[in-house]
């Protein structure tokens, strides 16, 4: 069976991207463009991105995970580290992050070094999620092969019994990634499939240097 896709096409035409009304910064353009998006209420999870790795089967592989936090450093998430993901990163760190907003016709591309982040933020963060969330961390062995469902759910409610008076606390298996960009690159949709495509690639001097590439 096959479905021609041919005709699947949109004009995009909300927005422009030019050199001259942007901050040099990719880091601070990240931050306007999230928060206009926020603003649309157009979008139900601003922060969900593509977190791409290359495995250890020598493949890539992307899914999609949560943005939790990001500043003059780069961009964090939380996964289990013994993970697919986790196990991808900690033999190659070299990754690619991307978000997608198309309400706004706009993707962000980055490109960048994960590392673990300190245990106190971890910890603070992993404070921070409801009880649900704490215990689904410590039931789920992520990525392994589980005989059933039933299984998973009845290991969550003995959990839930020996923790229903008490703290959870976090598992050492779980924790934050620091994604450090080395290039960020921003997409605007426009007419004609003429892009806007503005890349900013991280200098020896931490100065980021600003290019147009064609779309």
């Amino acid at each position: 069976m096959q479905k021609d896709l041919g005709n699947y096409r949109k004009s995009y035409e909300k927005s422009a991207l030019m050199e001259d009304c942007i901050s040099d910064n990719p880091m601070q353009l990240f931050k306007t463009w999230f928060h206009e998006v926020e603003a649309s209420e157009g979008v139900d999870e601003p922060n969900a991105m593509t977190v791409s790795t290359i495995g250890l089967d020598g493949f890539p592989k992307s899914r999609v995970v949560l943005l939790k936090r990001f500043n003059h450093e780069g961009f964090i998430f939380y996964t289990n580290y013994t993970s697919e993901k986790g196990k991808a990163i900690a033999a190659n760190p070299n990754i690619c992050i991307s978000f997608f907003w198309p309400n706004m016709e706009r993707q962000v591309i980055i490109k960048g070094r994960a590392e673990k982040v300190a245990e106190n933020l971890s910890d603070g963060y992993f404070e921070s999620r409801p009880k649900g969330s704490q215990l689904g961390a410590l039931v789920s062995n992520q990525s392994s092969v589980i005989s059933s469902r039933d299984q998973l759910e009845e290991e969550l409610r003995k959990l839930e019994e020996e923790y229903k008076n008490k703290e959870v606390p976090r598992p050492d298996h779980w924790g934050g990634y620091l994604v450090k960009p080395i290039s960020i690159e921003f997409w605007q949709g426009r007419p004609n499939r003429l892009h806007d495509r503005i890349l900013f690639t991280l200098q020896e001097d931490w100065d980021w240097k600003m290019e147009r590439l064609a779309p």
